[in-house]
């Protein structure tokens, strides 16, 4: 009970202070600008993903790409701008690859 206690305290302490030691402050007169990214790429599983996304003022621009189950790797590139909204260009890698067992069972 004591446990339950705490937690919510600590809840409310950070609710009822939004501008707590973790929050960062937000000046709405300064544009947006951030970035981001993450990869991953695991052999075992013949995994490959991850996600670029740069920000400046209204303008976002980035990137992302997925291993297919077909074995193509998809590859976006987007910009998002006021005027033109999410643009996408997507572009694959690779050839499809159906294995001949996956369709045993479908004729």
């Amino acid at each position: 009970m004591p446990q339950v206690l705490v937690v919510a305290a600590a809840v409310a302490v950070a609710f009822g202070h939004p501008e707590s030691a973790y929050s960062v402050p937000v000046d709405p007169e300064k544009p947006a600008k951030y970035s981001f990214n993450y990869q991953v790429q695991d052999d075992a599983s013949e995994n490959d993903f991850g996600h670029q996304e740069a920000r400046d003022g209204p303008d976002t621009q980035g990137s992302y790409q997925v291993q297919l189950p077909d074995g193509r790797l998809q590859k976006v590139s987007y910009t998002v701008s006021v005027d033109s909204g999410y643009v996408a260009d997507v572009m694959y890698e690779g050839e499809p690859q159906y294995p001949a067992d996956a369709t045993a069972g479908y004729a």
